[in-house]
């Protein structure tokens, strides 16, 4: 097992290489989130039509650029966000189960429930600024806008109009949704991964190896998305919006679903669900093989009383 710091950048590393794969995926899904946004199903305009439909859009409108709008920032909210998710995990689910059984190797769900969902918290809470500033630039389209429109000329002009307009609670906005939003997603990814990775290995034999983390990636991936996309249409409609559109995350969610119906809350479902099972194949499978390279590392640089304190 890698140090805690190791872990930590080699999630992080496994995240932007799969952040860099799927990224276009996430701007349609934003964009298909905001489309219609407080507007009777019956009124909205469907410029957006699904996830290939969405890709085509953006790359006749905007050009390839336009589906890697904010991918400056989904670089470093994934290094924040996986860093901590997959370096804290284990540590915490360790030292839970020991304290609770004084054993640690002992499996408990509930346990691997609440490290999942703590760990992806602490990340959420600590990136949301970057996702922030993520959101807004690519819902941005100067030809098919869609939501609130936010014409920053990059990430670092956002970061300074907002501070500069609303201070620093400004780039917190929204953090709330998100929170619950990488709770709720984190609570299921990494124990649902391990539990299907025990598996697989118990009933169909499989062995360690790249087809044992892809096949358990992907169970991990469709459960994470059904789980998690309510929360993430709300977030994506918070840190999008301008002033006091919605007073709360519930206020979101209730006027959402009031005026645009309770399927409302799953727009974009299969945008989502194309990028976040790529995302999650990638980011643990790659997380795997970083690890293992970490781990090597650490060994030859590291003693191992040093090691025991980072």
């Amino acid at each position: 097992m890698s140090t805690t710091l190791g872990s930590f950048i080699a999630g992080g590393i496994a995240a932007c290489g799969a952040v860099t794969v799927t990224h276009g995926f996430e701007t349609v899904k934003i964009r298909l989130q905001l489309q219609g946004e407080l507007q009777a199903k019956k009124d909205a305009v469907r410029q957006y039509k699904g996830v290939f439909h969405g890709v085509g859009v953006i790359i006749k409108n905007d050009g390839p650029k336009g589906l890697f709008r904010g991918i400056g920032c989904a670089y470093f909210y994934q290094m924040v966000l996986n860093g901590c998710r997959l370096s804290f995990y284990e540590p915490l689910r360790k030292n839970l189960t020991h304290a609770l059984y004084s054993d640690a190797t002992k499996q408990s769900f509930s346990i691997n429930l609440f490290s999942g969902a703590a760990s992806g918290i602490l990340g959420a809470a600590a990136g949301s600024p970057f996702f922030l500033i993520k959101t807004r630039l690519q819902s941005y389209s100067p030809l098919l806008p869609v939501g609130t429109q936010h014409n920053y000329a990059g990430a670092v002009d956002g970061f300074r109009s907002i501070y500069r307009n609303e201070g620093i609670k400004g780039l917190y906005r929204g953090v709330g949704p998100a929170m619950v939003r990488t709770g709720f997603g984190s609570s299921v990814q990494l124990p649902t991964y391990f539990f299907a990775k025990r598996r697989l290995v118990k009933h169909l034999g499989m062995e360690e190896g790249m087809p044992l983390h892809i096949a358990s990636s992907t169970a991990s991936g469709f459960v994470v998305c059904c789980v998690m996309h309510p929360p993430d249409t709300v977030m994506s409609r918070m840190y999008n919006q301008t002033g006091n559109l919605y007073t709360s995350a519930f206020d979101c969610l209730y006027r959402t679903v009031k005026t645009e119906g309770l399927l409302a809350v799953y727009k974009g479902f299969f945008a989502h669900l194309a990028r976040i099972l790529p995302h999650t194949i990638l980011t643990l499978t790659l997380a795997e093989q970083t690890n293992k390279l970490m781990r090597r590392f650490e060994d030859r640089v590291l003693s191992p009383e040093t090691k025991a304190w980072i």
